[in-house]
């Protein structure tokens, strides 16, 4: 009996750790799972939600979009048209068929300022040929301008009468004599850059200032006079250091922005600008009609 108690005993004891075992094996591989499958949802990305839109809101959206690809259609249409028409016109003043702009009033315009794109400015031919044209037209004056002084470094050679030795600050040397040629005898012709404006407005002020020092040590009054200056001294002191010249009646702007490009502010008092588009699509209609539209104008200087 002793011994059966015994077994019996030890079969309970062999049961309950078998259980015990099973059921930590059991816990011990959910862990295993539960480690394995867990940075699979952390390392994924949560799963995208699509709200389907309300009927009103799309149609909405479509409608906007409808509109905004109208509207580009129609100023697109509208440039064309416009660029055609002015292609035209251009055309027959070229051809000589509109009778009003042959006879062309330039009394008024004495002097006539160019402003180029430093990147179109390169185009000798183009501006060779801008040049004829304005001399065929009666221009007596023009100044050319860019701001990185690229026609100066074009021009220069040829209008002091020699050659540069370096050939690398010059486009075309020969190309610009033969230019001058054309031209030169009938219409004079002045070259300035951006550096001119900056270093000429910088050279009148060292000069305004030195003379208004001198004369402070010269006089010996116990009163400080207010230093004024005027708009006759600002012109006398750029006249001076030699970046004075004169006001443009007309400055024509080639290139893709509209606006001078730095052009000297004190040469363009009562300036009409006028801008003619890229220079490689210059057209000789285009000028006629700038000048036709100048000569129109009434200005009013005021007192």
């Amino acid at each position: 009996m002793i011994s059966y108690e015994n077994d019996a005993a030890d079969a309970n004891g062999n049961n309950d750790f078998s259980s015990t075992s099973k059921n930590c094996y059991m816990h011990r591989s959910l862990e295993a799972s539960v480690a394995n499958e867990t940075p699979l949802f952390v390392n994924k990305p949560p799963p995208r939600v699509f709200k389907l839109m309300s009927l009103p809101s799309t149609i909405i959206k479509l409608t906007l979009g409808l509109l905004w690809c109208i509207i580009h259609v129609a100023i697109s249409l509208f440039s064309l048209c416009s660029h055609l028409i002015f292609s035209l016109e251009c055309y027959l003043i070229s051809s000589g068929l509109l009778r009003k702009y042959q006879n062309l009033q330039l009394s008024r315009m004495k002097y006539l300022a160019i402003v180029v794109d430093s990147r179109e400015a390169k185009n000798t031919v183009k501006i060779n040929q801008l040049l004829c044209w304005l001399k065929n037209l009666g221009v007596k004056y023009v100044c050319l301008y860019d701001i990185d002084g690229v026609l100066k470094k074009l021009f220069e050679p040829g209008m002091n009468g020699s050659k540069d030795d370096n050939r690398g600050d010059c486009l075309d040397i020969s190309a610009n004599i033969k230019a001058l040629d054309c031209y030169h005898s009938e219409m004079t012709i002045e070259c300035i850059s951006g550096s001119d404006g900056k270093e000429g407005i910088a050279k009148a002020a060292n000069l305004l200032c030195s003379t208004y020092l001198k004369g402070d040590r010269s006089t010996h009054e116990n009163i400080k006079s207010k230093s004024v200056f005027t708009e006759t001294d600002m012109a006398s002191a750029l006249k001076s250091v030699g970046c004075g010249g004169p006001e443009s009646d007309l400055l024509l702007v080639y290139g893709p922005a509209r606006c001078h490009l730095g052009f000297p502010a004190w040469r363009l008092r009562y300036t009409e600008i006028m801008h003619m588009g890229p220079l490689k699509s210059m057209k000789y209609g285009a000028i006629v009609k700038a000048f036709y539209n100048f000569a129109k104008k009434h200005q009013n200087y005021g007192k």
